[in-house]
């Protein structure tokens, strides 16, 4: 016989390596590793889900006639500690794995094989739309790596949302321009809200795995009990349903707004799921394409905007990662070294835009991308936040997080530590794009329309502060030269204001 391992982050009966086992004869691992959940201060809500996701697969897999050995935390100090035991007790010739989704656990396989004195084979994943031999093959031929590139060649290969004649259908290749509604946009709509706001209640098992992490992560961000996300196929599959049925045709025009108090509108938040196996990124595209099919339709924009988030943008970023790691997570090409904020940690922010984030990441363990790219990820790049804490930290508090998300996310799109290998300019904004695409400003003790002193809106003078900064790296740069020969325009006192501000805030806010 042989043990199949299905890790934290592939529940799915059509994991390649379960597909290839056999109930009658084969024995399923399961294991909570202790160490690997307590390496990072991860948010009880992002915990709880995990486990209960993954106790809920054990049971499934129960159902469909699989023996089932599985490790909670409280007995499994590592996952070396556990599969010896494992080994022990059911004394398997050889142990199959899908390949893991994270690189330090990829090279964690190969010494735990070698400790066990075991074959552990590696089966490659399927878990994604494009494999990693793929996306290696398409990236040793371009030049740069840009999302748009990959995006394209893969709609012309799928022929999602394609003509007959191989054009973009509707004429164009995205619509985000069509997806840029601000809250006055939505205001004049008269504030649309889908009919339901997404929400599973926790079953006896989930709260049983509520209990034990209040009590053994006590210490964690967040509070398990506000659990709310679905953690089994089924529910997973209701959720996608839900998504599509209720708020798809107006995902498109507000994916990109923020709201005070209203965490979810019209996102998906299909991610947590996609990202342990609950769901596929197949069966999401088709359920999105389907529904464009029918009569009285999404439009178009939305579709395509929530097809290129999954094909695009989430196929990208785990391309991007096994391309460059184990050392793209160390990169910091502007040298930033300030440290976070101890208010990061207990999610409170003098700045409203910043403590409506936060406030809503304690409570739910999630944020939209606009809000961690251009609120927090804003602030994290034009305060120069060293790039491992800033890593660390979201990867401790999303609901959606693992190290192949978050690397390129944070390292390449969030802070430019990679010196421009994922994006083409750095994503620094002041305040007019926030005042702007929220209602955020109009609470703040800052004022957005005030550029210095202890008045103005923060980010006013820390994005000008970061030019400053980095004007001859930039200089030459098409996308955000012009701002540099703004700055040099600017009077040399205006220029001073600016730069005692932002050191003003710093001190008072980074000095730990």
């Amino acid at each position: 016989m042989k043990s199949i391992w299905v890790l934290y982050d592939q529940l799915w009966m059509d994991n390649a390596a379960i597909k290839g086992g056999d109930s009658d004869s084969d024995v399923i691992v399961m294991i909570e590793s202790d160490a690997f959940f307590r390496a990072l201060p991860h948010h009880q809500i992002k915990l709880a889900f995990f486990l209960s996701a993954m106790r809920h697969f054990a049971g499934e897999l129960r159902e469909a006639g699989w023996t089932v050995d599985y490790y909670e935390y409280g007995e499994a100090k590592n996952y070396l500690a556990a599969m010896k035991v494992h080994c022990e007790k059911h004394e398997p010739e050889s142990i199959q794995v899908l390949a893991p989704n994270d690189f330090q656990l990829a090279q964690a396989v190969p010494t735990i094989s070698r400790k066990l004195k075991i074959d552990i084979e590696t089966i490659p994943t399927n878990q994604f739309l494009v494999s990693r031999e793929s996306f290696k093959k398409w990236a040793d031929k371009q030049n740069s790596l840009r999302m748009e590139n990959f995006y394209r060649e893969h709609r012309k290969k799928t022929g999602w949302l394609m003509t007959d004649e191989g054009k973009p259908l509707g004429g164009e290749w995205n619509f985000d321009k069509e997806n840029r509604a601000s809250v006055k946009d939505w205001v004049k709509a008269g504030r649309p809200k889908p009919k339901e706001e997404p929400r599973e209640d926790p079953d006896a098992l989930t709260q049983k795995v509520i209990r034990a992490v209040n009590q053994d992560f006590a210490k964690h961000p967040g509070d398990a009990r506000e659990l709310w996300l679905p953690v089994t196929r089924e529910a997973a599959r209701d959720w996608l349903k839900g998504f599509i049925n209720q708020r798809l045709k107006q995902f498109g025009p507000y994916e990109d707004m923020m709201v005070s108090g209203e965490p979810f509108l019209f996102h998906s938040i299909l991610s947590p799921l996609l990202n342990v196996g609950l769901l596929h990124p197949r069966e999401c595209v088709e359920a999105a394409l389907k529904a464009y099919d029918r009569k009285n339709h999404p439009e178009l924009p939305s579709v395509e905007g929530f097809i290129r988030q999954i094909m695009g943008w989430r196929e990208f970023i785990n391309g991007i990662y096994w391309q460059r790691m184990p050392d793209y997570q160390k990169e910091n090409a502007l040298d930033a070294e300030t440290p976070l904020p101890e208010w990061l940690w207990d999610f409170e922010s003098p700045m409203n835009c910043l403590h409506q984030v936060l406030t809503q990441l304690k409570e739910t363990g999630y944020n939209h991308h606009i809000q961690r790219l251009m609120v927090l990820g804003n602030y994290f790049l034009l305060t120069g936040a060293n790039p491992k804490d800033v890593l660390d930290w979201y990867t401790a508090m999303y609901v959606d997080a693992h190290e192949w998300v978050m690397a390129a996310n944070v390292i390449g799109m969030v802070l430019y530590a990679d010196d421009g290998y994922m994006a083409t300019k750095p994503y620094a904004a002041g305040s007019g794009y926030i005042n702007r695409m929220s209602n955020y400003c109009e609470d703040c003790q800052y004022k957005p329309s005030v550029k210095t002193g202890e008045e103005a809106c923060p980010f006013n003078y820390l994005y000008w502060a970061f030019y400053d900064k980095h004007q001859k790296r930039f200089a030459k740069n098409p996308r955000v030269a012009t701002m540099i020969k703004n700055w040099e325009k600017r009077k040399e006192e205006d220029r001073k204001a600016v730069r005692q501000s932002a050191k003003a805030w710093l001190n008072e806010h980074h000095s730990g």
